[in-house]
């Protein structure tokens, strides 16, 4: 049965067509005969209970340069459409939650993917607190002594922003590091939330574990290796990819996580793991699937449009 299948995401020709996974989907979706449709989050138009948005044709083909094409833009009925996909990237702001609350227009008629109030209410950093034995020791306040006080027991440190993304604003603290204070200022002028403090792990070194699941199953993993002299071991922060497995402690993750991801209709998820330690849970956009691909020889998009399918012939 072919669907129509819209992205909301952001422009599809500054994409990565080797690393972007929102791509992968398209290719997978575009094979099996549904029909592709591009809108950008700024082109909703909510008027009354009635949600709509310019939206054009897409087709994509795997070519450097010219990589898709896109009809004229059609103001449509989103409501017309089988499944919508969320597919832009954070940073997870107040344009972000707006859009989600006005996808909520179209349901239940339509699938989104992830659903929308469930990717509002698990914001990164602050849904996997809902599963604190997986977590390693974690902070989360504006208050500076309580910060302290943690340092103090914990000695190495890491900092970042709440809401952040792609490594973007992680610092780590060693217990000689005097820069503190001036950090926490800093962050306090550049945000209003209160920031995440967390125990450094030192298996750091050893890599940043991206887990895939679909449908709360976990179903590929890629090992993200910082650089020398790096903290951060996100794609996006120079990390680069190797080949894993999932170890005992990982699948105790997934299986702790898995029914509840299911029951909140949050189809495709990423969660971060350091050591034994699960450190984000990732709903928004999650990325992984091209790298996972080639070290492993698997097509995780099948998978995860056998999932769609599934959820969206039980509606």
């Amino acid at each position: 049965m072919s669907l129509a299948v819209a992205f909301q995401m952001d422009p599809i020709e500054s994409i990565n067509i080797d690393t972007d996974s929102s791509f992968m989907m398209a290719l997978e979706a575009q094979k099996r005969g549904h029909r592709l449709y591009h809108y950008h989050p700024r082109d909703l138009i909510l008027t009354g209970n009635r949600l709509t948005a310019r939206v054009r044709e897409m087709t994509v083909v795997r070519q450097r340069g010219a990589h898709y094409t896109l009809g004229e833009p059609v103001p449509t009925d989103l409501s017309t459409m089988d499944v919508i996909l969320l597919r832009q990237d954070p940073p997870f702001d107040m344009a972000y939650i707006t859009s989600t609350h006005l996808l909520e227009h179209v349901q239940p008629k339509v699938l989104v993917v992830n659903d929308p109030a469930e990717v509002r209410n698990a914001p990164e950093k602050l849904f996997i607190t809902k599963f604190p034995d997986l977590m390693p020791p974690t902070l989360i306040t504006s208050d500076k002594q309580a910060i302290l006080e943690f340092r103090a027991e914990h000695k190495d440190i890491i900092v970042k922003p709440l809401f952040g993304n792609g490594g973007a604003g992680v610092f780590h603290l060693k217990p000689d590091d005097e820069n503190l204070g001036s950090l926490l200022e800093m962050f306090t002028q550049l945000y209003r939330e209160p920031v995440i403090v967390q125990k450094y792990l030192p298996e750091i070194r050893q890599g940043d574990k991206r887990i895939i699941l679909v449908d709360g199953e976990p179903v590929g993993a890629v090992s993200r290796m910082p650089l020398e002299g790096e903290a951060r071991a996100n794609f996006h922060a120079g990390g680069s990819a190797r080949k894993t497995e999932l170890t005992a402690r990982e699948r105790e993750m997934c299986a702790a996580i898995g029914p509840v991801l299911r029951e909140k209709g949050l189809v495709f998820v990423g969660i971060d793991v350091i050591g034994d330690y699960m450190t984000e849970i990732n709903v928004t956009s999650p990325t992984g699937i091209q790298e996972i691909n080639r070290l492993d020889g698997v097509q995780l998009e099948a998978l995860l449009w056998d999932a769609i399918e599934r959820r969206r012939a039980e509606k």
